[in-house]
């Protein structure tokens, strides 16, 4: 009987210890594109759709999102040149090791592609809004499948990435039911929540503690292995390279390989542990810029106080109509990564004092891969009168909300929530 309760308890325990999250080493080291922060291809982290059902009687009408563009060629016109300069001067003098050689070769024939293309959606992006296009009306047929004539109101910012997007995933909408009604809009008219922050306050905090980022940088930028795999004179790249920087803008050109097909894999360059200090800096840096890191006194997210003001107005019309119906907006990861932690989206809104332990609490590939999107839905219920319930995604996972959910989990009354945002934003305002 003893042995019995014993291998019971050891085997309880095990399964204990089988279901408690990875932290943010284990996840990156399994899937070292993680590490991408930003440039993380949408489709590498996809969940598995199983969404819990809503309460009885109950079913969706209404449809409210912001999404960012899709994976893209580096923006800076200087990205790709910065990288390749130092590595062609080593070759020059004859400081490279073979497999230096080889990732300048690589290198080389990569940048060829990114003529006149910086910033452009490529065909990854693309491919990752029809894959979301597609979704929304397969997960939502009430709203975008059987209801003839539906309308769909999308707007996006003016830069193509965003527009291309936008038209990738109305395309599966029409596909989805092509009695649709889809209206798209992109005008410099709606930058002011589409696209663009509080100015004053907001900005001013964003700059007041750069040095805080610096130095977590550098004490976290270990370049030594890396300079032995590239050169073959240390002393030389000692002198002649900024070592650092040269390691940071590589991993940077690197990691975002993934949002190319058939693009050159140069991740192995880099240790596991250089990933993930890479991985760490980055994450500290969007934390501190656009979070609620009491560095910046908290006051980050609320840069998309517009565009927050925007989602509860127009969902209030909506509500109003209690037809179904969708507003999709297309943006950029600067205003979904502050839009979650003004939402307080899950754990996206948590306020953390030590860098050094940013990573066990916050993880910002969890909020802002390419292809990122918030998407709320409301449900009615089908017959008499109720309250109006609204369900959140995020990167389309269900997302817990900062109001205290009705009896199924995930579903919460938009009337709290409504109350909720309003009464942040109103306080802030009054600041």
């Amino acid at each position: 009987m003893k042995r019995i309760i014993a291998t019971i308890v050891l085997c309880a325990s095990v399964i204990a210890l089988s279901a408690q999250p990875k932290t943010a080493r284990e996840e990156i080291k399994e899937n070292p594109y993680l590490a991408g922060s930003n440039y993380l291809d949408y489709d590498r982290q996809l969940p598995d759709f199983k969404y819990t059902k809503a309460p009885k009687g109950y079913v969706p009408f209404y449809f409210s999102h912001y999404g960012r563009h899709g994976s893209r060629w580096l923006i800076g016109k200087d990205d790709y040149e910065r990288v390749l300069r130092p590595l062609r001067k080593a070759r020059q003098q004859g400081k490279l090791t073979r497999e230096g050689q080889e990732a300048l070769r690589q290198l080389e024939l990569f940048n060829k592609t990114t003529t006149k293309r910086l910033g452009d959606l490529t065909t990854v992006g693309e491919r990752q809004h029809h894959g979301i296009g597609r979704r929304i009306a397969e997960h939502f047929p009430e709203i975008f499948v059987k209801t003839k004539g539906v309308q769909i109101d999308a707007r996006s910012t003016t830069v193509n990435r965003c527009i291309l997007s936008m038209i990738a995933e109305c395309e599966e909408l029409m596909a989805a039911n092509p009695t649709a009604r889809i209206h798209n809009d992109v005008s410099e008219s709606l930058q002011y929540y589409l696209n663009q922050g509080w100015e004053g306050l907001v900005r001013q905090n964003g700059d007041k503690d750069r040095s805080q980022i610096r130095n977590f940088s550098e004490r976290n930028t270990h370049p030594e292995r890396l300079m032995q795999v590239l050169f073959n004179d240390q002393q030389w790249a000692k002198d002649s390279i900024d070592q650092k920087r040269l390691m940071r803008q590589l991993f940077e050109v690197t990691i975002n390989m993934q949002s190319h097909d058939n693009a050159p894999d140069l991740l192995h360059l880099f240790s596991d542990e250089e990933i993930y200090d890479q991985w760490r800096i980055a994450n500290v840096n969007w934390y501190v810029r656009y979070a609620a890191s009491p560095l910046t006194d908290k006051v980050m997210p609320f840069s998309q106080y517009n565009l927050l003001t925007n989602i509860i107005e127009t969902a209030d019309t909506c509500v109003a109509l209690g037809k179904p119906q969708a507003t999709m907006r297309f943006g950029h990861e600067v205003c979904v990564l502050p839009l979650a932690c003004l939402m307080e989206l899950d754990s996206c809104g948590v306020s953390v004092d030590n860098l050094d332990e940013l990573d066990k609490h916050w993880q910002n590939y969890k909020i802002f891969p390419m292809g990122c999107n918030i998407q709320l839905i409301f449900y009615k219920p089908k017959k008499g009168k109720g309250d109006i319930l609204v369900k959140a995604l995020l990167n389309e996972r269900e997302a817990t909300l900062p109001v205290a959910p009705t009896a199924t989990p995930y579903y919460y009354k938009w009337s709290d929530l409504r109350q909720y945002w309003s009464q942040k934003l109103n306080k802030f305002n009054k600041q």
